[in-house]
């Protein structure tokens, strides 16, 4: 099965990047929100990459 990566209307929190990440790589969007979580007790730019996500990957009613 060919998964798109896109952020689905149904299943979001914030933004919809845990569950369209988790919907492609068959894994428990919860699971991708904890790990988000836990990396940010790490220094990095978890924040700022996660809104690069936001911004690129498109919502699921805009994918032809």
């Amino acid at each position: 099965m060919n998964r798109k990566l896109v952020r689905p209307r149904q299943g979001r929190m914030v933004a919809g990047v845990c569950a369209g990440l988790g919907q492609r790589f068959g894994m428990s969007a919860n699971l991708i929100r904890l790990l988000f979580l836990l990396s940010l007790l790490l220094p990095g730019t978890q924040v700022i990459f996660y809104l690069i996500l936001w911004i690129l990957i498109p919502n699921e009613d805009r994918v032809y």
